[in-house]
Order: structure tokens, then C-alpha cells, then sequence
């Protein structure tokens, strides 16, 4: 009896099983579809900003979601954080805690090291039972949009948790947004606002991809009659300077909300947005990257671009005209500048 025959190995299995063997350990490195792993970058003082705008869109829906379950409670637990300037009051409610947890803490479990600044950042709350989540490339329904890194200190996320909170104890809840914008080197870049109780997400990143809503919008570049939209809680003398420039029958509507305001502009229901006192620029930052992307404008009223660096102040103390063409935003400027109301 012989016990000693050889054993021939089959190459062509060996193949497979190697081959087997890679496709598992690629699994395991990308993650499965939604889990946090697809986020990660082998270097931590990177960032993907195409991975950042998928975690921005998440971020502010996860955030709507409190803002619409909050809005069912008897209390919405409202405070006051003081009066504004202009003498108004300056609430703030369960929604925006709630809502600012998730989407801070949410965006942070996913990116570490970024530098997220939140309107509710100063209250600094707790957030026990985040509902946090896991990147889902799902939400960017755009197939085509490449990867970007930038070193992750040229990054700063402004988050404002709920836009609009006085219309939101008012039940005003057409004006309610939650959003997000990433800056880099202080320019605004990527920007989204979303509406939790229409569902309606509109998001841009300057110069790669936005929204089908946004992208289906058409804008005017021939403004026949001006058609402002102002704050209804923190006019100031907007009024007075939109009629000493454009005349008295210039046509002023007064909304909440500086996202919404900016939507109605991008939608040609104003031709702009005008605002003459201080504003914070978690308010604003959205709405300005989303105005550059589809060749918009916002700035001060001295014509001078907002910075959206964390080296910079977090009020915008002299005001904005935003439009949704530079024609008419240089129309508009041109007119405010030469009344010198500054």
C-alpha cells in the first residue's frame, strides 16, 4: 500500500480564493453601504468634502426630524436668550437642542476633527440621547460627483438647528428650516436648507453638483419692478431704506427665516433679499453658498464678501442684499451705495 502520493494543488482555486480574500478585506475597509466607515480617510487632517455634503444633507434632515417631533408636544419649552437690537425678542425651544444634538454631534462622530460652529453652541448642551446616524450616499441622488480633500483646518460647519424659531412657536412653520454650510477659506461652499415639515431639501456645492429643486428654479436676469423680501421680527429700518432707494412703491414682503428668504429669491417671488442690521452667520452661510452656486450674490451692504472663517466674527454686523443674479445684485448695490445710508 503506498501512503506517500503527492498532492496537487489546484491553481485555479487558489486563484479564487485569493481573489475571494481581497474583495473581503475591501468590504471590510469601505464599510457597508451607511456605515461610518465610508467616511473615513486614511489621513485624519483631511477631509472629503463630497462625503462632508452627504453627511451635511443627513445632518439637517436628522435635525428636521426633532424640529417636526417637538413641534407635537403640548410645551415647546420655549426661552428667551434676550432681546435682539432692534428690541425684539430672541427665543429659543426644546426643537433647537434637540435638533443642534443630532446634527452637531451627528456630523462629529463622522468627522472628528472638524470645526463645527452651531447657533446653540453658547448653551452648551448635553446631548445624552442623540439620535445619531451613519453616512448613506443615498440622499445625493447625483452619481457624477467626484471626491475633493482639503486639509480639514481650511474647514469650518456653520449649523443653524431651526431657522426661524419665533415663527416656529407661531405655528409659522412654512418659514422653518434647519441647515447646514461648509466654508473653506471662509467662502461659503457647500450649502443646505431644509424644510422638515414640506420635506423639501435644497442643497449646492459651488461648482460640482446641486439639487434637482434648485437646479429646476428659473431665475430673471431683467428685473423689471424691485420686489423685497424683508424680516418680519427683525426689520429694523429696512423699510425706510428700501423706499428712500427704490422708491415708495417699491413691493416689500416681510417673511422669517433667512432661508426661506433665500429660497423665495432663488424662486423669483423676490427679486431680493434685504436685510439692514446685524445678522449671525449661521443664519446666512447656506443661502450665500447656495446664491454662488447657481451665479447669485450676497453681500454686505457696503458691497463687501462675508467671511465664514472661525477667525472671523460670528455677527454680520452690516447688513446683506442677497440676489439670485449678479446683474441684479450689482443693479441694487449700485442704487444702495449712492444713498450712503451706512
Amino acid at each position: 500500500m503506498n501512503l506517500g502520493g503527492s498532492i496537487r494543488i489546484n491553481k485555479c482555486g487558489v486563484v479564487l480564493i485569493a481573489i475571494g480574500l481581497l474583495l473581503f478585506l475591501y468590504y471590510l475597509s469601505t464599510g457597508k453601504s451607511g456605515s461610518s466607515n465610508y467616511a473615513l480617510n486614511k489621513n485624519p487632517n483631511e477631509v472629503n468634502l463630497r462625503k462632508l455634503l452627504i453627511g451635511s444633507i443627513q445632518a439637517a434632515q436628522r435635525g428636521g426630524l426633532e424640529v417636526v417631533e417637538v413641534s407635537k408636544s403640548i410645551d415647546l419649552k420655549v426661552q428667551s436668550k434676550g432681546k435682539t437690537k432692534e428690541g425684539a425678542n430672541d427665543p429659543v425651544t426644546d426643537a433647537d437642542f434637540r435638533s443642534h444634538c443630532v446634527m452637531a454631534d451627528g456630523l462629529h462622530r463622522i468627522f472628528p476633527k472638524l470645526r463645527i460652529i452651531s447657533e446653540e453652541d453658547s448653551a452648551k448642551q448635553s446631548c445624552p440621547d442623540a439620535k445619531l446616524f451613519d453616512l448613506d450616499p443615498t440622499v445625493m441622488h447625483e452619481t457624477n460627483v467626484l471626491d475633493e480633500i482639503v486639509d480639514i483646518d481650511e474647514v469650518t460647519v456653520w449649523i443653524d438647528p431651526l431657522d426661524a424659531t419665533q415663527e416656529y412657536t407661531e405655528s409659522l412653520t412654512e418659514y422653518v428650516t434647519t441647515m447646514v454650510c461648509v466654508a473653506v477659506k471662509g467662502v461659503p461652499t457647500i450649502g443646505v436648507v431644509h424644510n422638515p415639515f414640506t420635506k423639501t431639501t435644497v442643497w449646492a456645492w459651488v461648482n460640482k453638483a446641486m439639487s434637482e429643486p434648485l437646479s429646476n428654479m428659473k431665475r430673471d436676469e431683467e428685473v423689471k419692478n424691485p420686489v423685497l423680501i424683508v424680516s418680519r421680527s427683525h426689520t429694523g429700518d429696512v423699510q425706510t431704506i428700501a423706499k428712500e432707494v427704490f422708491g415708495k412703491n417699491v413691493h416689500i414682503i416681510k417673511a422669517g427665516g433667512a432661508g426661506y428668504k433665500v429660497l423665495k429669491v432663488l424662486n423669483n417671488e423676490a427679486t431680493a433679499y434685504l436685510h439692514s442690521t446685524a445678522i449671525k452667520k449661521w443664519d446666512i452661510c447656506a443661502g450665500n453658498a447656495i446664491l454662488n452656486a447657481v451665479g447669485g450674490k450676497m453681500t454686505d451692504l457696503n458691497n463687501q464678501e462675508i467671511s465664514y472663517s472661525d477667525k472671523d466674527p460670528f455677527v454680520n454686523e452690516k447688513g446683506l442684499l442677497a440676489t439670485a443674479t449678479s446683474s441684479t445684485h450689482e443693479q441694487y448695490i449700485k442704487k444702495i451705495l449712492e444713498k450712503n445710508l451706512l
